[in-house]
């Protein structure tokens, strides 16, 4: 199967379209769960499915984390000083875990588990009885997770 890091294509469709609210007031709720390197995840991924996704025990809940959004909707200039707007996430972590994850997808529980972006580590991430974390970039025009140039 493949995995390709990126914001889907619905997603930036549904921005256009205000399906998702990232705001301060009344924001939607986004999760991210964690897929095995079976998964086949890319820009054409549209809703959340937990084919191929870790199984549930060993310290991981089908259907990942409830994420909390660490910077609202806010803008700044990038490298290039281009207006971006962007959001990010606090760091996201599963305790007393024992798996192998590959890949993740944020998504939008609110709005009918759509897709956001998909998450590629490169290669299997593996955890013994130990702690699996995503640490998200720098919240800022240049690294956050969401950003729009």
């Amino acid at each position: 199967m493949a995995i390709l890091q990126t914001a889907t294509t619905s997603f930036k469709v549904e921005l256009l379209q205000a399906v998702h609210n990232f705001g301060p007031t009344s924001p939607n709720t986004f999760k991210v769960a964690l897929y095995t390197a079976a998964a086949n995840l890319g820009s054409a991924t549209t809703v959340y499915s937990s084919t191929n996704e870790v199984p549930n025990g060993s310290g991981y809940t089908t259907g990942g984390n409830t994420l909390v959004i660490s910077v609202s909707p806010t803008s700044g200039n990038n490298t290039a000083s281009v207006p971006t707007a962007f959001i990010s996430f606090s760091n996201t972590s599963w305790t007393s875990a024992t798996f192998t994850a590959r890949a993740a997808l944020i998504y939008n529980v609110t709005q009918g588990n759509k897709s956001v972006a998909v998450l590629d580590f490169g290669a299997d991430k593996t955890v013994n009885n130990d702690t699996f974390q995503i640490i998200f970039p720098t919240a800022d025009a240049n690294s956050a997770i969401v950003r729009i140039s």
